[in-house]
């Protein structure tokens, strides 16, 4: 009898995605995702019994234990998983623990044995030594990933529309300000997270056609007036751009400061009709769109 042995592809497609950041903004967003496209997931979180890991479970997801710090408790959430939505941030930490603890997921993953396939969430334009420190420690992340010998998608986020309602914005909008480190006129590339997610759902169901690939991704670009124009409009309530200056922004972090001064000139380049020629199918957000769609307590 001839034995008919599935594609590794197909394999992996059987198995559980690993989505680190499941209880956060971005991995959230690609959980849900998942599920919605029939993919079973394991959650990884610090805390499989918190609030938002209980949600994803009640959605069908799989809470499971992962430390960054914890080697043994990576390799437990890990095994039998056959892909990973791999993210990192040094927000919290800093740089050094943010390529640490990735380059420990990462290792893990492939230490696992069933994991065929890595999606790791950069930031646009982080393989173009732009100097930003936290771009750079990404890039690094990209690097080493990229050495591992597992398949591998790097995508790039533009700037995060959820970036527009944090509490730090929220408080200026509560005075009618919306304060953004850019000049009048000058457009950034913006993206949800919901995008991103849906995004990276795309990509984990295509293993073979994004092997190898990396990809910026932005659904529009906007200026703060034209942010501030969307808010407005979505909340009820008059709110003005204005610029915050890059000396204001470096009294807080010096990380932010060099961002949006790389952000200022010589800009970012994510060749936004290209990117939605190619992906006709996804559901590019606008801005304007994701902020009707929430509710603004101003």
């Amino acid at each position: 009898m001839t034995q008919i042995t599935e594609p590794a592809a197909s394999r992996a497609r059987l198995l559980p995605v690993a989505v680190t950041g499941a209880t956060g903004t971005q991995g959230g967003a690609t959980a849900r995702a998942l599920l919605r496209a029939g993919r079973p997931v394991r959650a990884l979180t610090r805390n499989p019994g918190s609030p938002a890991a209980t949600q994803l479970a009640a959605l069908g997801a799989e809470p499971a234990r992962a430390d960054f710090d914890d080697p043994a408790s990576l390799a437990t959430a890990l095994d039998g998983t056959g892909a990973l939505f791999a993210m990192s941030t040094p927000f919290g930490t800093d740089l050094g623990v943010e390529v640490r603890q990735a380059t420990a997921l990462l290792d893990a993953a492939r230490a696992v044995g069933s994991v065929r396939h890595v999606v790791f969430t950069s930031a646009a334009n982080a393989d173009r030594s732009t100097g930003i420190p936290h771009f750079d420690s990404k890039h690094r992340i990209e690097q080493h990933l990229a050495g591992l010998g597992l398949p591998w998608t790097v995508l790039g986020p533009a700037a995060f529309m959820e970036n527009y309602a944090n509490d730090w914005t929220l408080q200026s909008l509560r005075d009618g300000v919306f304060h953004l480190p850019m000049p009048p006129g000058v457009p950034l590339p913006v993206i949800a997270a919901d995008t991103i997610g849906t995004f990276a759902a795309h990509v984990l169901a295509r293993p073979d056609a994004y092997a190898g690939r990396r990809i910026d991704i932005a659904s529009q670009w906007r200026t703060g007036e034209q942010i501030a124009a969307a808010i407005s409009a979505a909340s009820g309530r008059p709110i003005r751009f204005e610029q915050v200056p890059l000396s204001v922004v470096a009294a807080h972090s010096e990380d932010l400061a060099t961002m949006f001064r790389h952000f200022q000139a010589p800009g970012l380049t994510i060749d936004t009709a290209a990117l939605h020629a190619e992906h006709p199918t996804i559901d590019w957000q606008p801005l304007e769109t994701w902020a009707a769609a929430r509710t603004w307590d101003l």
